[in-house]
């Protein structure tokens, strides 16, 4: 009996097949959402079919955003249970979970294996995936070449709150010949700085662990650490915590 976790996220979709201990990764898949939630459901049932996993002999659980538009699961569970056993699954301890998704920034006390407390930043993209998107995306390069800048740059404070007026900072620095570097590392940042902030509304931790889309990369890492004073962990496979947690609830 295959254990199935599926994560529809706002911008990514993670699937995960766990053997029957729920100890060991068997599949894994991440694609793009795209705009319709039914549909990556469908291309991902369909990819389960074709690796001989189907409803005869599979238990499936759903999380994320999209997580009402996967018909063929078992059982849907929210984000913050799923992320908290995806964390637990890589480290046994005790700990406040990081996740800095496409659309919400979610920080999860996790004590005694158990979620003690957890907040939500879901009113604005600044502070996201999302975010950092749309000003790579202005400055006309990629995700990783961001951050290749910001190694090199020098950190230009990126005031405003809001997405829409944060673009508009970054139009008047690129106006002002701010080199690229700099405004890159002031983006980086920038959504690092509301990152502690909304952490901060938790008691303080002794350790932190990183799940979402920036898993594994090291600058975010190394700067998350600074800010918040304490060690910062992560796995190659932080990305896929959501969809692990589901599937390590699949019974």
């Amino acid at each position: 009996m295959y254990n199935v976790g599926i994560d529809i996220g706002s911008t990514a979709s993670k699937v995960v097949v766990l053997d029957q201990s729920k100890e060991k990764i068997l599949l894994k898949k991440v694609m793009p959402t795209g705009w319709s939630s039914v549909e990556t459901s469908g291309t991902i049932k369909q990819w389960l079919e074709e690796n001989d996993i189907n409803g005869d002999n599979s238990k499936v659980v759903a999380t994320g955003y999209g997580r009402v538009a996967v018909p063929f699961s078992d059982k849907v569970v929210t984000e913050i249970t799923c992320h908290a056993k995806g964390a637990h699954f890589f480290e046994n301890r005790d700990m406040t979970i990081i996740d800095i998704g496409g659309q919400d920034t979610k920080a999860i006390r996790l004590v005694n294996s158990m979620v003690d407390d957890f907040l939500m930043n879901d009113k604005c993209s600044a502070g996201t995936g999302k975010f950092l998107e749309v000003m790579a995306n202005r400055l006309g390069v990629d995700l990783n070449q961001m951050f290749e800048l910001a190694k090199v740059g020098k950190d230009v404070k990126i005031s405003s709150m809001c997405t829409v007026f944060a673009e508009s900072e970054i139009i008047s620095l690129i106006g002002k010949g701010t080199p690229k570097e700099d405004i890159a590392c002031g983006v980086i940042h920038s959504i690092i700085n509301k990152v502690k902030t909304l952490v901060n509304r938790l008691p303080k931790s002794d350790y932190y662990f990183l799940t979402g889309g920036f898993s594994g990369n090291d600058y975010m890492v190394a700067h998350l650490s600074e800010i918040l004073g304490a060690e910062v962990g992560t796995n190659h496979d932080g990305r896929y915590a959501g969809a692990i947690g589901a599937a390590v609830l699949a019974k």
